[in-house]
């Protein structure tokens, strides 16, 4: 079947909207984020509903052809753009953005996978519920791409991730049939759970095309501290405690290095580093008859008596939290505004973390003593972006992959050893198949290529993606 014979049966399938070839238009979903990658597609396709996808997927498996789930395009390693092969078409989910259901008795939000997080917030926020998943590219991100890469953000630690707020799926499998597993219950012990399946598989196996999210009470009762640390101070036990002594209501325990500070302009007094870094940390409860502050003082006052903070504020009011969640979130913005930075996801156990912050620096200082390093995360569940800024001159393109082929291996060496990972939430896409390899447990990786194979023996769903199936 020949290309234009594959486009005029898609067009017919989904309308000259729904089928891009422009190049002027096309050219912004060919590349990814961090414009690391450039694919080629014959053809960007934007379905508006589920029934649209199926028709796509079953053209496209008939010409043997492959295809590239896309939400927001704001994947960190390349999984959701094409390769360079031309046979590979990019299905952008971006025209299935309807909010389909707010159960606002049941805490249950059901939408198409195409929704914005941002949106997705705002409908849970109309119903007078949040949606407990926040994180910096919410703006731009969408549903089924953050389920494909099993996203975290800033209240994992209380919340978990997509995983774990997902009750209910809808996609679209390699043959073109649909999963409708869309059901709000909580409880459901009637075999294997399908659906968690297409959670971190990053469109290697379908097309996620609607979702069932747990939501949460609104939280009208707030309390945020701004700590900066003396020189090591120990993390994890800073963290045991709080958990302790707050009644487990913490909701975000984000840790900021003093660097990664520096980055983040306008900064209001106060607002400063210690000599060993920086916590925000937040407490929150959907009741006001909670004494949050009292409680958060309390706590604070114990991490004082220890030494291990310098000084502290409580946030007195609205605008005091905003900025001390602006300086936390916009620290990527700080980033690139310094030149850009090489990215590192690594998670390690809780207990693990204190090491590695000091082993992770002397391997870097070994490497290059000149290095900066830009260092924040959220400790409450391990995940540290470990980043290496740019020196002044260097080009980033040239310095990544140095950085990559030298330098990150040491750091994913150290984090393995620590029983960790080295993808905590971006996932591994196309750029880090090859740390699947070398990390990956054999058997783990094999089951793997035997999921991939049972749903997709084609290999039409993002084939150099993830794993390959079995030959």
């Amino acid at each position: 079947m020949s290309t234009d014979t594959v486009l005029a049966a898609l067009r017919d399938a989904l309308g000259d909207a729904g089928v891009l070839t422009d190049p002027e238009r096309t050219g912004a979903y060919l590349v990814d984020m961090r414009k690391y990658l450039t694919g080629k597609s014959p053809a960007i396709l934007r379905p508006t509903s589920t029934e649209e996808v199926a028709k796509a997927v079953e053209i496209v498996g008939a010409a043997r052809l492959g295809l590239v789930p896309q939400g927001g395009n704001t994947s960190y390693c390349g999984g959701a753009t094409p390769d360079e092969s031309g046979r590979q078409f990019v299905i952008s989910l971006e025209r299935m953005a309807k909010i389909r259901a707010v159960d606002p008795l049941g805490f249950t939000l059901s939408l198409d996978a195409g929704v914005i997080l941002a949106d997705a917030q705002k409908a849970a926020e109309d119903a007078g519920l949040t949606l407990p998943m926040s994180l910096g590219s919410q703006g731009s991100a969408r549903i089924g791409g953050l389920l494909g890469t099993n996203a975290g953000g800033l209240s994992v630690l209380r919340y978990g991730m997509m995983r774990d707020l997902l009750l209910g799926i809808e996609a679209v499998l390699p043959d073109g049939s649909v999963l409708r597993d869309m059901r709000r219950l909580r409880k459901n012990n009637t075999g294997y759970d399908v659906k968690q399946c297409f959670v971190g598989a990053e469109g290697t196996l379908g097309v996620v095309t609607g979702a069932v999210l747990k939501l949460i009470p609104q939280a009208s009762n707030r309390a945020t501290a701004w700590l900066p640390l003396a020189a090591a101070a120990p993390l994890a036990e800073m963290l045991a405690l709080m958990r302790r002594e707050t009644a487990d209501l913490i909701s975000s325990f984000e840790f900021i290095t003093t660097t990664a500070l520096g980055l983040v302009a306008g900064a209001e007094a106060g607002l400063h580093a210690g000599e060993g870094g920086t916590l925000l940390i937040e407490l929150s409860s959907s009741s006001d008859r909670v004494p949050l502050d009292d409680v958060l003082l309390g706590a604070v006052e114990q991490l004082a008596e220890r030494g291990w903070i310098e000084d502290g504020l409580l946030a007195s009011n609205e605008r005091q939290r905003a900025e001390m969640w602006r300086m936390r979130e916009t620290i990527p913005e700080g980033e690139l505004k310094a030149g850009g930075s090489i990215k590192h996801d690594i998670s390690v156990p809780i207990s693990s973390v204190d090491d590695f912050l000091v082993r992770g620096a002397e391997i870097v200082a070994a490497y290059d003593a000149t290095f900066r390093l830009s260092v924040y995360g959220h400790v409450g569940d391990g995940n540290l972006h470990y980043n290496v800024l740019v020196p002044p001159g260097e080009e980033r393109l040239a310095f990544s992959k140095r950085i990559e082929t030298e330098l990150a291996p040491q750091l994913y060496d150290l984090a393995a050893e620590m029983d960790g990972a080295f993808s905590a939430e971006h996932g591994v896409g196309r750029l880090k198949r090859g740390l699947l390899e070398r990390y990956g447990d054999p058997v783990r990786r094999h089951t793997m290529r035997r999921i991939k194979t049972a749903f997709d023996p084609g290999n039409l769903m993002n084939a150099g993606a993830v794993v390959d199936p079995l030959s």
